[in-house]
């Protein structure tokens, strides 16, 4: 086994209540903000456009947040890190497709297979090996093609519903383009306001009532099937987006303010808990790049593990309540969370873009996003697995030489 030793003394209640400053505190109110606004909208449409039951999506929401509540508690306080796991965006991405053409529970048995794999690569200490078995600008290109329809969703909500997208994204523009307002009202947020205000203004009865029944949790477990088509199509691009895509960006964050992360550990944990969460039917546990970049803000490097013990903490709450939130969004208009899902992928796209189209593999890269994009299926497999494939052949025959760099590189 390979996984890195916990910090001694493991910071318990009395060290995070004296470590806990103002500046921490709202470092975790702002990931927290963040979290439950972009990733949960796009959770909602690809959830909707997979016909999910509302039980079903409240259950994958408990899973995302609850169950990796805790392992971000366990983990910061451990490492004394802010280490805060939530889940794959670009893996939640990658479900939509396989949605149109697979049961939610072959969905979940991929899922599984996913976290055992995870599990056993990290246990093994090779992740590093299998980060690497994919250039970057091509994984990228494959994440550009699925994150290209809610871009392009987000376009056609001026067109289907102009009094809801126009205000959400003159607002987000108008704080985005002051930074010092924007540091202290994330745009996101107040896009969100504003929109569910415009839903008050021009939906009578847009937003239901809540009855006392459809406020806590109750998960649904969800017995997994083992299709081989489903199973190819989903298991390697999702482990690909964890290892590589949301691990590596989280923990690039965290190395540049001088942390540490237990690469295995946090491999190995992503498997494990990736189990847990898609009994519950969440998609795969990951190291949050967006979150821990927020957390990791504070002056004092020593106290930034409280930030993520506290937005450990919130998510519970978020977990437990989840039913009251799934009702609340799924009555808004389609267009709500079209704007607001669009919004937040607007940066991680142009990071897409950017990745795989600026440096070396950029064929490669090309050949990956055009497949992703065309939606073909082959024996049953979706796209953005055969843009893997053919992005790589092609990049191998086309781009031999970025492969020896590359080589050369890390010799």
């Amino acid at each position: 086994m390979a996984l890195e030793p916990i910090s001694h003394p493991v910071a318990g209640p009395a060290a995070f209540v004296r470590d806990l400053s103002a500046e921490n505190a709202v470092n975790a109110l702002v990931a927290f903000a963040f979290a439950i606004t972009g990733p949960v909208a796009i959770v909602f449409a690809v959830a909707a456009r997979g016909g999910l039951s509302e039980a079903q999506i409240a259950s994958w929401i408990f899973g995302a947040f609850f169950i990796n509540g805790l392992l971000s508690i366990a983990f910061s306080a451990a490492y004394r890190q802010p280490l805060a796991f939530f889940w794959t965006i670009p893996g939640t991405v990658l479900v939509g497709p396989a949605l149109a053409h697979a049961s939610f529970n072959e969905v979940v048995g991929a899922f599984l297979v996913t976290g055992l794999l995870m599990l056993m690569l990290g246990l093994t200490g090779v992740v590093r090996r299998v980060m690497d078995a994919v250039p970057l600008p091509i994984v990228m290109g494959m994440v550009a093609g699925v994150f290209l329809p809610f871009g392009l969703d987000w376009v056609k909500a001026f067109e289907s519903d102009l009094a809801i997208a126009l205000p959400m994204t003159a607002t987000f523009l108008v704080i985005s383009a002051l930074p010092g307002l924007a540091r202290r009202l994330p745009p996101l947020i107040v896009a969100m306001v504003v929109g569910l205000v415009a839903i008050a203004l021009t939906r009578t009865g847009a937003l239901p009532s809540i009855s006392s029944e459809a406020v806590l949790a109750a998960p649904t477990l969800v017995v997994p099937q083992f299709n081989p088509a489903t199973l190819i199509e989903l298991v390697v691009p999702l482990a690909i987006t964890v290892l590589v895509v949301q691990n590596g960006q989280g923990i690039a964050v965290l190395r540049t303010v001088g942390h540490a992360p237990p690469v295995n550990a946090i491999a190995t944990a992503c498997g494990l808990w990736s189990i847990l969460a898609g009994l519950v039917g969440a998609v795969s546990t990951c190291l949050t790049g967006p979150s821990n970049a927020i957390l990791a803000t504070g002056r004092d490097k020593r106290t930034h593990y409280t930030a993520g013990i506290l937005l450990g903490l919130l998510a519970l709450v978020f977990g437990l309540f989840s039913p009251f939130f799934t009702t609340l969004l799924l009555a808004t208009p389609k267009a709500f969370i079209a704007t607001l899902a669009g919004l937040a992928m607007l940066r991680v796209l142009q990071s897409a873009f950017a990745t795989a189209f600026q440096g070396p593999f950029g064929i490669g890269a090309l050949v990956a996003f055009l497949v992703t994009v065309s939606g073909m299926a082959i024996a049953g497999i979706g796209a953005p697995f055969w843009g893997l494939v053919f992005g790589t052949l092609v990049s191998r025959v086309l781009e031999h030489g970025d492969f020896a760099a590359r080589a050369a590189e890390k010799n």
